[in-house]
């Protein structure tokens, strides 16, 4: 276990969010103090609606402060995605309290305004006073709280952040009314409570309607189009099946189900997740994204392709397959490794239930046919042969080279004494040029003559490189 000092990014990030929180309790309390003080000796119907919508948004932030301390808590047995949409539950409720707090000032004011009543404002040096310190607070909270809502995405500083600069306006509203009260116009004041009651909507339908996106998990802006750019990027994606995608507080979580052509094997296909999983973390820090990667049928399978995949699928080695069609029909032969102390009727039913699923793989109608070879399974125990018979049977291996055209330079021959016989490996030079193939056929030429001159050689291992490597 590695021991760490410093806090973790989600740490950093929760801590951060608290104190901001904390703060615009603080804030919010003073100003809704200042203000209700300033209106109930001004008689300002503005003045008093800013009051209450600062007494309402000192409750918001309270709720906020606890919201953020309970969208922080890991996930648990029963939240399995965690608890980051309590932020955006909150900023809901203070959606809902902004909407009937602009509802009662319109009423209100409206209601002034039709019956042409105008109670009597004094506008003194305490309520500009008032308004010209819950400007500058307001001011520096909004700013403050927008910054740290977008560092940590957080739903609920957001709609923190949103009340303040709403308060902004309305305090800049507020003081235009009571200018325009102290020079004679006696319904500035109302007038002003309108606005304030208008930006005050606004603002919550805002607020409202991006959370609410949160709670019915409406996918984040532009990152979709992201995920498909970074997963279609990574090699062996045939094509994306599916993605789904919502925010959850900071978090973006989701999956997305790729294809990839079931002739990889396991590591490949793990290999290509993991470079998926790499790619999104890289490029989108904050997400948890599941990947799933099913595998499918690709239009430019070979049969070779095919063929393979049926035996790796029966964990059955086989090699030399060959294809060939005649009279339009395929056929189909290859060599299959089997333990050579297996039973024969017990090694052709394994046979038999290859050929079976490559008949299943390619159709009924093909030929199948399979050459059974024996396969060593056991670890053999040996030991060197002497250096005399290494000398003979290297002097042997270049004299057959010296008449090739494509072999050169035998070298590092090996010749090992086990149970079964001699095992002789060596390594080889060939022409760089030259084609598999063909220095597959001339090593062979050199395997048999081998064999054919020391009868006590039960394997020989040729390794060729490319001449001069």
């Amino acid at each position: 276990m590695t021991d760490r000092s410093t806090a973790t990014p989600a740490t950093a990030s929760s801590a951060l969010k608290q104190r901001a929180a904390a703060l615009s309790i603080a804030a919010s309390a003073l100003l809704t103090i200042g203000k209700l003080v300033a209106g109930l000796l001004s008689g300002s119907l503005a003045l008093m609606s800013e009051a209450l919508h600062s007494l309402i948004d000192t409750g918001s932030t309270i709720l906020t402060w606890f919201a953020v301390r309970a969208a922080d808590e890991p996930a648990d047995d029963e939240h399995h995605y965690g608890h980051g949409k309590i932020e955006a539950v909150a900023a809901l409720a203070e959606t809902g309290l902004l909407i009937v707090l602009a509802i009662g000032v319109l009423y209100e004011a409206v209601k002034r305004l039709i019956s042409h009543e105008s109670a009597p404002v004094e506008t003194g040096w305490l309520v500009f006073a008032v308004l010209g310190v819950a400007i500058v607070v307001d001011a520096v909270r909004w700013q403050s709280l927008a910054r740290i809502a977008r560092e940590t995405k957080s739903d609920a500083l957001a709609a923190d952040a949103l009340h303040f600069s709403s308060d902004l306006v309305a305090s800049v509203l507020v003081t235009i009314g009571l200018v325009a009260t102290r020079y004679g116009f006696q319904q500035g004041d109302t007038i002003a409570a309108v606005g304030v009651a208008v930006f005050i909507g606004i603002a919550g339908y805002r607020l409202g309607r991006r959370t609410i996106d949160t709670l019915v998990d409406t996918a984040p802006e532009g990152v979709a189009e992201e995920l498909h750019e970074i997963v279609e990027s990574v090699p062996g994606v045939a094509e994306i099946e599916d993605l789904r995608l919502r925010q959850t507080g900071a978090t973006v979580i989701g999956e997305v189900t790729v294809g990839v052509a079931r002739t990889l094997p396991v590591d490949r296909i793990m290999a290509i997740k993991q470079e998926m999983s790499r790619r999104i973390v890289d490029r989108i820090p904050d997400s948890n994204i599941t990947i799933i990667v099913n595998t499918r049928a690709l239009s430019d399978e070979t049969v070779m392709e095919r063929v393979l995949m049926a035996a790796a699928r029966k964990r059955l080695p086989v090699h030399h397959v060959t294809t060939q069609e005649i009279d339009g029909v395929k056929s189909i032969s290859l060599d299959l490794e089997l333990d050579g102390r297996m039973a024969l009727g017990a090694a052709h039913e394994v046979a038999s239930s290859l050929e079976n699923a490559i008949r299943g793989e390619l159709g009924t109608e093909i030929e199948v046919d399979t050459h059974i070879e024996p396969l060593e399974v056991r670890e053999l125990q040996g030991e060197n042969a002497t250096a005399e018979r290494t000398a003979m049977i290297t002097a042997a291996l270049k004299a057959i080279a010296a008449t090739s055209k494509v072999v050169t330079t035998v070298h590092d021959v090996r010749a090992r004494i086990t149970p079964v016989g001699l095992v002789v490996n060596y390594h080889c030079w060939a022409d760089a040029g030259a084609s598999v193939g063909d220095v597959h056929d001339e090593v062979d030429r050199l395997d048999r003559a081998v064999k054919t001159q020391f009868p006590d050689v039960a394997r020989i291992v040729g390794h060729a490189e490319p001449f001069g490597s």
